[in-house]
């Protein structure tokens, strides 16, 4: 709900001067607020105020008598968020205006005393607001026409008022004017000026035209106007504020004034309802009537006052309002969260779901749904839940308007299709597949215009067989008495638990190991599946489920870490030996160069030297190899291995120049390597080892996925990413169990 709004107003100027046309609520409150400085905690010196508001004939002469009074006086000085009714009877009246500008191009003659206004007791109501009256009010609310189709917000004492005055042009008719482009214009009137000039361009398309009553027209300007409670400056940073002010001004006042203006141009809409509106309390005054029997006509025989009263009641409730100007639907809104800028985190109890809002959440969901609506990320393996509507206007029936253009009605044909697939059990990028539909150009801005338009809300994919786990949020949005009556009224079945059983049964399952999910704690029939899927439903969509998704991270043991470095200094030994090797192999060839070394060798070990006669030692000199061939062999057969142990040797080597041994990395403590897709050299020496005598299979579809396992992917994302299944994953965290640490979070 948006706390500081008190009221909506509607102001009009003519040649008879400013005036009050209608406001809902009939009879706005503000709320207490500081006023003044706050007496010192030793109360020894009071303020000048403090003693004229407590003044009596016998003034005490010390303070201490008066301790009591004090204590309480002193509590009505802190800001606080029940709404009390504010004395404004020592209030005098204080006018600033942002920008001052506003203030100072005010028309002196608009500026009355209250003195001069006051009225008879019987129409009070009538005349008066906020303590103030209508005429001086009206006044303060209609700017010169240099200040008109702009933003407008004027401060007058705790009260804060915001819209967009629109007025005649110069020839003294209600006419559309595109202001002329200017590359210097910046800021946020150029904006609004840009979104006008869009209203128009879409207004010129329909078949209306100026009428002739237009051209002299005796409204010369209208305004719709926000009354806001101004917040107590030590409530929030100003920032927020700004933020908080300039939503209800786009998203309320400019809509709002955006459409009157086209159909005051196009039809005299505004002139008319001024006219009706005026009149009948001109009636109802001369008649003595009640200020409230007033109202209740006026809502009878005014759009626009109804309209106010819609529109007044969807803001305050933070529902969507469903209103129609002129035959024109709108829907409009406030952000869900938005009065949640206006106070401080602590004030508020901790997320049990905390949205993760990046620049990349922004971009996909849009300007309209990155700010106040705290929606969870936007990702293929997300799904859609369908909400129900308003019966009255449906949007949908809407779009098969008249003012409706053939595009518009070929994307609302395919929003009846994807609304035929959607479902809870299908992921975002399984209805893509179903409809043949691009994920990122067709899908989310259909969800985007569903979510903004109150109809779906993005949900956790649910199995199909309801094996999913579940756990219950914190707090529910009504008591549970009365959402027990609710649920006891649409399910009835006597298979149906009542729903604080229902829902104890899903909180106690949420801490067991194993048969923790839905279809094992509550369900336990195939039979049942299709009743606990609406009941499913039931609880989704008053926020009182919450999926818990699987989260993994990886552990580096010490056992795995003794044998990485264990493995590491066998290679430095193997290396150190290689070398000692390779010089004696060097000497044996510088030995092999001196003939006497292959007379004494080439006999076979255990024979018996004797001469052979001149035939046979040719004979024998032709079967025995020489001495140089001999030795031409055996150094090519051992260098070639000498050759490719080298090579082994020399990429171990290569690999270990980037690991910081022996650096505070490098312990025997168990440690968690928080982001495998960025490890270090030496967590990914230790990932390698986790694979040593897996399957060939596994070990490369962990080499494929461990990247997300960083305690962050959860496990429909994992899936949809790595693009495996879940018995695959499965098989995955059995192999490499030791290693693997898992836990069940909330996304």
């Amino acid at each position: 709900m948006a706390q500081t709004l008190l009221a909506f107003l509607l102001v009009n100027s003519s040649a008879k001067g400013p005036n009050l046309v209608f406001r809902w609520p009939p009879n706005p409150e503000t709320t207490s607020r500081l006023s003044r400085p706050l007496p010192s905690e030793d109360r020894l010196e009071l303020d000048n105020p403090w003693r004229a508001a407590n003044h009596n004939d016998s003034p005490p002469n010390t303070v201490e008598g008066n301790g009591e009074a004090v204590a309480t006086a002193a509590e009505d000085y802190q800001w606080k968020s029940p709404s009390v009714i504010r004395d404004r009877s020592r209030s005098f009246p204080r006018t600033t205006s942002l920008p001052t500008s506003a203030v100072n191009a005010l028309s002196e003659e608009r500026l009355f005393d209250d003195d001069e206004l006051a009225e008879d007791p019987t129409d009070e109501k009538y005349h008066r607001i906020f303590d103030y009256s209508t005429q001086f009010l009206a006044g303060m609310l209609c700017p010169k026409t240099s200040l008109c189709h702009q933003k407008f917000d004027l401060v007058i004492d705790d009260l804060l008022f915001i819209g967009h005055p629109v007025c005649v042009n110069d020839d003294g008719r209600w006419q559309f004017k595109r202001e002329k482009s200017s590359s210097g214009s910046r800021g946020r009137s150029s904006i609004n000026r840009e979104s006008m000039d869009d209203i128009k361009s879409e207004a010129s398309t329909r078949a209306y035209s100026p009428t002739r009553d237009n051209e002299s027209s005796w409204l010369h300007m209208f305004h719709f106007v926000l009354v806001l409670d101004l917040p107590d400056p030590s409530s929030s940073a100003s920032e927020n504020m700004s933020k908080y002010f300039d939503t209800m001004y786009k998203q309320i006042a400019f809509t709002i004034t955006a459409v009157l203006f086209q159909e005051q141009v196009l039809s005299n809409f505004v002139e008319l309802e001024c006219d009706v509106l005026g009149s009948l309390e001109a009636e109802y005054i001369a008649k003595g009537e009640p200020f409230s029997a007033f109202v209740s006509q006026a809502l009878e025989v005014s759009s626009i006052a109804s309209v106010m009263r819609a529109l007044f009641d969807a803001v305050k409730s933070s529902t969507m309002a469903y209103i129609t100007l002129n035959n024109i639907p709108l829907e409009l809104q406030l952000p869900p969260f938005l009065d949640h800028l206006l106070h401080s985190e602590e004030e508020y109890e901790l997320d049990f779901v905390d949205p993760q809002e990046d620049e990349d959440e922004a971009r996909l969901w849009g300007c309209d749904l990155s700010f106040g609506w705290r929606l969870p990320s936007l990702a293929p393996w997300k799904s859609l839940l369908l909400l129900e509507g308003d019966q009255e206007l449906d949007p949908y029936i809407n779009l098969c308007g008249p003012h409706v253009s053939p595009d518009e009605r070929d994307h609302a044909e395919g929003l009846v299709k994807f609304l035929e697939v959607a479902s809870v059990t299908l992921s975002l990028s399984d209805m893509a597949d179903l409809l043949g539909w691009n994920l990122e150009t067709q899908i989310y801005p259909t969800v985007r215009w569903l979510v903004h338009h109150r109809r779906a809300k993005v949900v956790d994919t649910i199995h199909a067989d309801l094996k999913t786990i579940f756990t219950i949020p914190p707090k529910f949005v009504a008591p549970l008495c009365t959402l027990s009556a609710e649920f006891k009224r649409d399910f009835p079945q006597p298979e149906i638990p009542p729903l604080p059983s229902l829902l104890a049964s899903i909180s106690e399952a949420s801490s067991r190991q194993s048969d923790n999910h839905f279809f094992a704690v509550v369900v336990r029939s195939k039979e049942l599946i299709p009743l606990y899927h609406e009941v499913v439903i039931w609880l989704l969509k008053r926020d009182m489920l919450f999926t818990l998704h699987l989260r993994i991270r990886i552990v580096a043991t010490t056992e795995l870490k003794a044998r990485v470095r264990q493995a590491h200094e066998y290679k430095l030994e193997r290396s150190r030996g290689q070398r000692h090797h390779d010089r004696i192999g060097s000497s044996l060839r510088l030995r092999d160069q001196d003939p006497t070394f292959y007379d004494v060798n080439t006999r076979r070990p255990g024979s018996a030297w004797f001469p052979l006669p001149p035939r046979g030692a040719h004979r024998f000199s032709r079967r025995m190899p020489s001495a140089e061939s001999e030795s031409s062999r055996v150094s090519e057969t051992s260098l070639r291995h000498v050759g490719e142990e080298d090579e082994e040797v020399i990429t171990d080597e290569s690999d270990d120049e980037n690991i910081a041994w022996g650096s505070p990395e490098d312990t025997l403590w168990p440690s968690l390597i928080s982001d495998p897709g960025t490890a270090s050299p030496l967590e990914r020496r230790w990932l390698a080892a986790m694979s040593e005598s897996k399957d060939e299979h596994i070990a490369r579809r962990f080499e494929r996925i461990n990247q997300y396992f960083d305690g962050k992917s959860t496990d429909d994302e994992i899936l949809y990413r790595a693009e495996i299944s879940r018995k695959q994953l499965r098989e995955v965290l059995h192999h490499y169990d030791e290693y693997l640490q898992t836990f069940l979070h909330p996304a």
